[in-house]
């Protein structure tokens, strides 16, 4: 016994390293705190865009120890000068939003005390939080209060809750998949897809629906596709519904999409994930009539509410349904499962391992209140109206109103095909990198994309893109008159 409490001894001498005194634990978040505000104040001066293939071999793991100095810097030069800097202002490309100080404090918090949110028996006081975020959810959404929903960790997964959920309510297994249709739009997102080939749904009849032309889709003709289906013999299952699609941000027909959706008995799933919570906003209120007659929507608190990657939501109406799916029990666990707990977010998701993503929403919205939030939507809005009048000015075609705060551009010359001039343009914008453009392909024909999201994009941001844009297409009609 001797000798084994020796070798724990030992053992527990180099392993108490793991545990840092208080004075180096100031030390630490003294440095990091230097670094969080020097890059915060810094922002408007760095790139948005610095294009990099390079691997960096300063991430290798080696027993040899290294300063709190020196990681930083490997932070900063490796991580954060290098690719898209998504805490930018100027990230105008793909769809952006987060990266609010005071969610940040809130996972230092929640990484300190380690919480495990995915039992109430665990921690109640987490699980409860999340429940309170996903009921006012529901009320901002016109969800009944018996729906369940789930923090997730984005859109992706959020999307596959729920379409698990509706491929067993609806029992679409085995040879019932190549007779079942699931009707979408050209411009879902791509998470979509790719939840149906993880959920055994690869062969589904996938029917695309026909837009008009604002990206949306054609209710009128969707009625019709579904009667020929059925007449053809097939089996119509679930439409899925976008409001505020990545490519065009626009918002489907909602309200004439839920009427045929419940008369016909398909699951009917609205991806919300970008443009969900623009519904707070005055605006735009009006485009989100019909998102309560869905059985089930996913929303990104990490687009609209400006909240740092990794926190998605999703609702669903129907709670046997989600249970039937997503609840199981193990004898290890039989401690848990107490009769009077609350929905338990590991019963409706995938994960059991649960972190306590729900309070980097909770304490912004407890010290800021939503106003802020409302207001920096409606923000987004007037500067993307702003963006398009004048970039009009500059020569360029622009796309129909967009519903929300995506849109895009192109510049027509007269002798030069206009998809190589343009992607040379964008090849020129990202050289340049102080602003952050898209592309997409619509019709054949090569776009740039502008998304206005970042709770850091001001009306400074739009008129500095506006000015490097014309700066990169000087540069773009030189040299094709040199070729």
């Amino acid at each position: 016994m001797k000798k084994l409490i020796e070798k724990i001894s030992k053992l527990e001498s180099i392993s108490c390293a793991l545990e840092p005194s208080q004075e180096q634990r100031d030390m630490y978040l003294s440095k990091v705190k230097h670094f969080g505000n020097d890059f915060i104040n810094t922002l408007n001066k760095q790139k948005t865009f610095i294009s990099s293939k390079h691997i960096s071999d300063k991430f290798k793991i080696t027993s040899k120890k290294k300063t709190i100095d020196e990681v930083i810097t490997i932070y900063k030069e490796e991580i954060a000068e290098k690719g898209i800097n998504p805490a930018s202002g100027g990230h105008l490309g793909y769809i952006p939003g987060g990266g609010i100080y005071t969610a940040a404090i809130s996972d230092y918090m929640v990484d300190i005390t380690n919480e495990y949110a995915g039992m109430f028996y665990a921690s109640p006081g987490a699980v409860s939080l999340e429940n309170e975020l996903i009921n006012w959810m529901k009320e901002v959404f016109n969800y009944p209060n018996s729906a369940v929903g789930n923090l997730s960790s984005g859109g992706s997964i959020a999307n596959l809750i729920a379409l698990t959920t509706a491929r067993d309510k609806h029992n679409i297994k085995g040879d019932q998949i190549k007779n079942s249709v699931i009707y979408i739009s050209p411009q879902v997102h791509h998470c979509i897809l790719k939840a149906l080939r993880i959920i055994g749904l690869e062969d589904i009849g996938i029917h695309y629906l026909v837009l008009d032309e604002f990206s949306r889709i054609n209710s009128e003709l969707f009625r019709e596709q579904i009667d020929l289906d059925i007449k053809n013999g097939l089996n119509p299952f679930m439409v899925i519904a976008s409001a505020g699609t990545t490519d065009t941000g626009a918002v489907d027909p909602l309200y004439n999409i839920g009427k045929i959706a419940n008369k016909m008995n398909l699951w009917y799933h609205i991806d919300a994930a970008y443009g969900g919570f623009f519904i707070l906003t005055q605006s735009k209120k009006h485009l989100f009539k019909g998102i309560e007659l869905s059985d089930s929507l996913v929303v990104d608190p990490h687009k609209g509410m400006f909240l740092p990657y990794g926190i998605g939501a999703v609702l669903i109406k129907d709670k046997d349904a989600v249970f039937q799916t997503h609840h199981y029990t193990a004898d290890y666990m039989q401690d848990a499962l107490i009769d009077e707990a609350p929905v338990n977010p590991a019963d409706v998701s995938p994960e059991l391992t649960k972190h306590f993503r729900g309070l980097r929403m909770w304490i912004p919205l407890q010290l800021h209140g939503l106003e802020p939030f409302v207001a920096c939507l409606e923000e987004k809005l007037l500067l993307t109206t702003y963006f398009r009048e004048k970039i009009k000015e500059s020569g360029f075609q622009i796309g129909p109103e967009p519903d929300l705060s995506v849109s895009y551009f192109w510049f027509t010359p007269s002798k030069i095909d206009t998809n190589l001039f343009n992607k040379k343009l964008l090849e020129f914008i990202h050289d340049n990198g102080s602003i952050y453009f898209s592309s997409t392909i619509l019709n054949k024909k090569f776009v740039i994309r502008v998304a206005v999201l970042s709770f850091r994009t001001k009306l400074e941001i739009i008129d500095k893109a506006l000015k490097m844009i014309d700066q990169c297409l000087e540069k773009t009609i030189n040299y094709f008159n040199k070729t």
